[in-house]
């Protein structure tokens, strides 16, 4: 299912209705984007794959290749004002440009299928397309040029420097090539995986605190009410510090994997849940520092396909290391946590 795209109308060139958009979002636009970031239909946020107009096209106009992540798209078109230009949309699934690149739905064989459906050819004079740096790692240009004659040249990182490279004659500077991961940048991240982890979290969150009640005399409710909220508290601080806390302070943490930066802040933060009395016992609170660090060590790492600051192979690297050791860490953290119940 596709989003349905708000002030389309369309444009005939060659003999073909083709649809055009507008450069200026609406407000279902942009509430479509805030629920996305809250992972709210974040699967189904796509436009239809095809060829779109932007303001008044022709044959000698650019093209510029686009995800079908509506996000994506949006975010291209709302930089086009005063542009006249075409859009190829690929079908990546309803993933965003990089993650697609990686995953190869934005790839050379999408990109010469796309072209050969929409009929490029026949819709423009030239034989240049425009694909966003960030697609680069799933394309062969040169495969490309060989299997539909078009070749392909890379824009700009950012959407908003695309007119300045068109009018520079397609000469990207330096700044433009440069790929950032400002403290924005991964604070738009944050909701996302916050959201998508709360129902697990949740359902984490209710089991402790029911378990909370088991004691060595037996199941009481008293136990319950002050072990039980001082569990989900823990918790709850646990998941803040994987999920929030380390991309936001990302490049000020010590180390390079992001396993042990999300251990670092955990870490911290069961010292000050200590300092402030509220990890229990002796055991109980050794029991945290396990839990704690071992869940924001693992919530952190999910921030590894964002950033630029590792490779594919990197985090297969990390993961062979952190996982077993987050486990390992889990494992007796919970029992620690469940022998303090009868101690």
């Amino acid at each position: 299912m596709t989003e349905k795209i708000r002030n389309l109308s369309f444009i005939v060139h060659n003999g073909r209705e083709i649809p055009r958009v507008t450069t200026e979002l609406c407000f279902a636009d942009r509430l479509g984007g805030w629920a996305v970031r809250w992972s709210i239909r974040r699967m189904k946020y796509t436009v239809k794959p095809g060829i779109y107009a932007v303001g008044n096209p022709n044959g000698e106009s650019v093209v510029l290749v686009s995800a079908n992540y509506k996000l994506s798209f949006d975010a291209l078109r709302e930089e086009l004002g005063g542009l006249d230009a075409w859009i190829i949309v690929l079908d990546t699934k309803g993933i965003n440009v990089w993650c697609a690149a990686g995953k190869g739905t934005f790839g050379t064989d999408e990109i010469v299928h796309r072209i050969g459906l929409v009929e490029l050819e026949k819709i423009i004079n030239h034989r240049k397309i425009i694909l966003p740096q960030l697609g680069a790692p799933g394309v062969a240009a040169h495969e490309v040029k060989k299997r539909c004659g078009f070749s392909v040249v890379y824009g700009p990182v950012r959407a908003c420097d695309i007119i300045d490279f068109i009018r520079a004659g397609m000469k990207a500077t330096q700044q433009m090539r440069q790929v950032h991961f400002s403290l924005y940048d991964r604070l738009v991240l944050t909701p996302v995986e916050f959201v998508m982890g709360g129902k697990y979290m949740i359902f984490i969150m209710a089991a402790l605190f029911i378990l909370s009640g088991i004691g060595a005399g037996g199941y009481s409710s008293d136990l319950v009410m002050s072990h039980g909220f001082r569990s989900v508290v823990n918790l709850f601080a646990a998941y803040l510090s994987g999920a929030v806390i380390t991309p936001l302070l990302l490049p000020w943490l010590p180390g390079r994997s992001f396993s042990f930066k999300g251990f670092s802040v955990g870490l911290v933060v069961a010292v000050v849940l200590f300092s402030l009395k509220l990890t229990g016992s002796r055991l109980e609170a050794v029991a945290w520092i396990f839990l704690i660090s071992a869940i924001s060590s693992f919530l952190a790492m999910n921030f590894t396909g964002a950033s630029t600051y590792t490779s594919l192979s990197g985090v297969k690297k990390e993961m062979r290391v952190a996982v077993p050791l987050q486990i390992i860490a889990g494992v007796l953290g919970m029992g620690m946590w469940i022998a303090g119940r009868f101690i």
